[in-house]
C-alpha cells in the first residue's frame, strides 16, 4: 500500500488532523463524518474534502476507505473501533480506548482477527516532552529509573454533557501512559484512593463521588511502581497533562505551570531545559503542525487551547498511524498496549470504590 486513504470521523478536535493527513506523501484524506449536516459542510468546504457522510455506518461500506481516524465521544469508542474493524478497515481512536476492562477486550481479539492495525492516538507518548526524556532515557543518561509520577488535572466544566461526573481514572491514559512507557513493562496491578467529594448532582451521573483519584501501579517483572493522579471536576489547579521520572544519574521534572520550563537534575543540581521539538523526526510537509493549529487562538478547539497544543504531537500520532499501515507492522500505541494503559485507569477506579483494595490489572497478552 502507497498511500493510505483515510476518513476522519468527528469534527471537534478531530479537525486539527484534516490538514496533516492532506499534506502527509503517504496518506490521502478522502472522506469526513459529522453528524451535524451544518458543520460537516462548513469542514468540508474549508478544507475541500468533497466525500461528507452523516452516518458512520455509511462511512464504513465505502470500499474507496482503508482506516478511520475517530475522535467521538468516549461512550462510543469502543462501538465504534469494533464496527471499524469488522468492516475491514485499520482503526485510529482517541483516548481512551472503551469504558470498561472487558471492552478492552474484545478490541485486541477484534484488531487480531480483523488482521488490522489499531491504534489509540496517547498524545503524551509522542509530546516533545517525552521524546526528550525518552532520548535521555535510551542514551543511559538517565541511568537507572527509579520511580515515575504523573498527573493529569482539568476543569471539565462547559464540556459536553457525557463529562459531567466522569471517574477521573477512567479518562487517565495521559498520566499513565508516559509512565509505562519508560518503565518499558506492563501493568501488574493497582491501589487507588479516591479523595475529596464533587457535588451531587455530578457525582449521580457515574456513581463515582471523588473530586481526585490517585494510584499506585506496581510494573510487572520489575522494582519499580509509578503514581498517577487526576482530576477533573471542582479542584482548582491551571491544566496539566505532566510526569515525572526519578533515576539514578538524573531526574526529570515537568514545569509546574503551561509557562514554566521542565527541570532536569543531576544529582542534588537542578537546570532549566529547553526541550527541542523534534519536528526534524517527520516529513517535511507536516513539520510545522509540531507548533501550530488548523485554527486560530480565538476558534481553536478547547482541548488544543488547554492542552498547548498537546505538546507537538499530532503530526507525529498520524505519522505513525499511517507508517504502521504502509510498512505493515504494529503502530506503536497498538491494541494491546492501548488496553492495558486504559485497564489501568479503569482498575484504578474500581480499587477506589472498593476503598482501596489493589486490583489486577489482566495482561491482554494474544493467545
Amino acid at each position: 500500500m502507497s498511500r493510505v486513504r483515510i476518513a476522519l470521523i468527528g469534527l471537534g478536535f478531530g479537525a486539527e488532523f484534516i490538514p496533516i493527513y492532506q499534506r502527509h506523501p503517504d496518506a490521502e484524506l478522502i472522506a469526513i463524518c459529522q453528524r451535524d449536516p451544518a458543520r460537516l459542510d462548513a469542514i468540508g468546504n474549508a478544507f475541500g474534502v468533497d466525500r461528507r457522510y452523516t452516518s458512520y455506518e455509511e462511512l464504513l461500506a465505502d470500499p474507496d476507505v482503508d482506516a478511520v481516524h475517530l475522535n467521538t465521544p468516549i461512550p462510543v469508542h469502543a462501538e465504534q473501533t469494533l464496527a471499524g474493524l469488522a468492516a475491514g478497515k485499520h482503526v485510529a481512536c482517541t483516548v481512551p480506548m472503551a469504558t470498561s476492562v472487558e471492552d478492552c477486550r474484545r478490541i485486541v481479539v477484534a484488531a487480531a482477527e480483523a488482521r488490522r492495525n489499531y491504534m489509540m492516538m496517547e498524545t503524551v507518548v509522542f509530546s516533545r516532552e517525552f521524546l526528550y526524556v525518552d532520548e535521555l532515557h535510551r542514551s543511559g543518561e538517565l541511568g537507572r529509573i527509579q520511580f515515575l509520577r504523573g498527573a493529569h488535572q482539568q476543569e471539565m466544566a462547559g464540556w459536553p454533557g457525557y463529562w459531567e461526573g466522569l471517574p477521573p481514572m477512567h479518562y487517565a491514559t495521559h498520566a499513565v501512559s508516559p509512565l509505562l512507557a519508560l518503565a518499558g513493562g506492563r501493568p501488574e496491578s493497582v491501589v487507588c484512593q479516591g479523595s475529596g467529594r464533587i457535588a451531587d448532582d455530578l457525582a449521580g451521573r457515574y456513581g463515582s463521588p471523588f473530586a481526585v483519584e490517585s494510584a499506585l501501579i506496581k510494573i510487572a517483572d520489575t522494582e519499580l511502581a509509578a503514581e498517577a493522579t487526576r482530576s477533573l471536576f471542582e479542584t482548582a489547579r491551571e491544566y496539566v497533562e505532566s510526569f515525572a521520572v526519578y533515576a539514578d544519574r538524573a531526574s526529570f521534572e515537568w514545569g509546574q505551570t503551561q509557562a514554566d520550563q521542565p527541570v532536569l537534575f543531576r544529582g542534588e543540581l537542578p537546570e532549566r531545559v529547553e526541550v527541542p521539538d523534534y519536528a526534524d523526526r517527520l516529513p517535511e510537509e507536516i513539520r510545522s503542525y509540531t507548533t501550530r493549529g488548523v485554527y486560530d487562538d480565538e476558534h481553536a478547539h478547547l482541548s488544543f487551547t488547554q492542552g498547548s497544543g498537546h505538546g507537538g504531537s499530532h503530526p507525529h500520532l498520524a505519522h505513525e498511524f499511517v507508517r504502521s499501515i504502509v510498512e505493515q507492522r504494529a503502530p506503536g500505541v497498538d491494541a494491546v498496549t492501548a488496553a492495558r494503559w486504559t485497564s489501568v485507569g479503569l482498575c484504578a477506579h474500581e480499587s477506589a470504590i472498593r476503598g482501596g483494595e489493589r486490583v489486577v490489572v489482566p495482561s491482554f497478552d494474544p493467545g
